[in-house]
């Protein structure tokens, strides 16, 4: 008998059918017993006189009758079951799977991630991740760009030395790689347009809400561009078949992404924000005070933020012509929290050598990149998109840990 999954029953009332997955919960009523089994899809439930020892999380087969019931989930159930258990459970749960939210504390969950992310919410987290990466691939698709994988393991720090985890590469320093930025920009001089979806790592000591040491970043780069706008505007779609994706994969409702994403310049930003002119950033607080400003004034969620300091963005980070003092770079914030940084790059190897000059870094360390820039690069830009912190703004998750399988931070490298 060929097994269907438990969102399929309702298709084959009065058949008998094999339904495979995990006892969600076991109700034991006087006179009779209801098992509800979830499995990849969701929920079915099974109707039997006893279960016997029958506990919850444990793996079954269940062969039984696709029976009409409004009170159950689908509007079916199935009856005179013959249950198979493939693996019992015969140790306490540190939690109960089966409550519409997980009660467990945060850390009790991540200490027991391979139990707690079967929990329908956590999954669901999931699966809208899965949803918006595969409309990130798709939207670049759609715009010639071709997906790379670049290495992990790097010789160089990318943006600075302070923020990287050092490794003992046979008998000579490497580093976990900050971000493939080095290696996309390589490879906007072999296809014009490159992506890339893959983990990057950040040894920052910063146990907050918003950041791991290691997350999935969406990457792209792009050739032959006039200046940060045009990257700004690829974005822009980009995000939107994100979205849409997430939509048509789970059913997500997620805002209205515009055609044109109001954008205001950094300078006018701390204005708004209420900051001192003479701030080089912007500060958690700044980023929501924007994003209620762009909601209040353009009736937006996303609201670009251009034109940041040049000393708070990369040496490879190309100037503002009309005022060097800043830079054609960008955040893309998103409910008040900024999800993506980009920007035009420079490209002239001369640029290059100045600005390492400039900022006191040793040109020998960077040699393999700067050859990319001898060899002629065109105008291009790019960004990077964290995963993570997008989705938990998305589905409005409080700690970015909520959305993520296996955490990493300054305190949690296991499970």
């Amino acid at each position: 008998m060929q097994r269907i999954l438990s969102t399929e029953l309702a298709a084959h009332p009065y058949e008998k059918v094999l339904v495979e997955g995990w006892v969600h919960r076991v109700r034991r009523l006087k006179s009779v017993t209801f098992v509800i089994i979830r499995d990849a899809a969701g929920l079915a439930q099974v109707v039997m006189a006893d279960a016997g020892e029958l506990t919850e999380e444990s793996v079954v087969s269940v062969v039984g009758t696709v029976t009409p019931n409004e009170q159950a989930p689908g509007g079916v159930e199935l009856t005179g079951p013959e249950i198979h258990v493939h693996s019992a459970v015969d140790v306490p749960l540190p939690f109960e799977l089966h409550r519409p939210a997980l009660t467990a504390s945060l850390p009790t969950q991540l200490d027991h991630a391979a139990l707690a992310l079967r929990h329908p919410a956590r999954r669901a987290a999931l699966r809208i991740s899965a949803a918006a990466t595969a409309g990130f691939r798709a939207a670049l698709e759609a715009r010639r760009f071709v997906e790379i994988q670049t290495p992990k393991i790097v010789e160089s720090a990318t943006e600075s030395g302070a923020n990287v985890f050092q490794l003992d590469y046979f008998g000579r320093p490497a580093y976990l790689a900050q971000s493939p930025q080095f290696f996309k920009q390589m490879m906007v001089g072999v296809f014009e347009r490159v992506y890339e979806v893959g983990p990057v790592f950040r040894a920052e000591n910063s146990d907050t809400a918003r950041h791991l040491t290691q997350y999935t970043s969406l990457d792209a780069e792009m050739g032959f561009i006039a200046d940060h706008r045009d990257v700004m505007a690829a974005l822009t779609g980009t995000i939107a078949g994100m979205f849409g994706a997430v939509t048509e994969r789970t059913g997500f409702a997620v805002p209205e992404v515009p055609a044109e994403i109001p954008a205001v310049h950094f300078a006018e930003a701390l204005k708004i924000a209420g900051a001192p002119a003479d701030e080089p950033d912007l500060a958690p607080a700044h980023e929501r005070a924007l994003g209620e400003w762009a909601r209040r004034e353009h009736g937006s969620e996303f609201v670009f933020v251009t034109g940041y300091p040049m000393r708070k963005r990369p040496f490879y980070t190309h100037p503002d012509p009309a005022d060097p003092s800043y830079s054609n770079g960008f955040d893309l914030l998103f409910r008040g929290l900024e999800i993506v940084t980009g920007g035009q790059r420079l490209h002239r190897y001369e640029d290059y050598v100045a600005a390492l000059s400039a900022s006191g870094e040793p040109l020998a360390a960077y040699a393999g990149y700067l050859d990319t820039f001898r060899y002629g690069m065109p105008p291009h830009g790019g960004w990077a998109i964290g995963l993570e912190r997008l989705v938990a703004r998305l589905i409005g998750a409080a700690n970015v840990r909520e959305v993520t399988a296996f955490p990493r931070d300054p305190h949690r490298v296991a499970p």
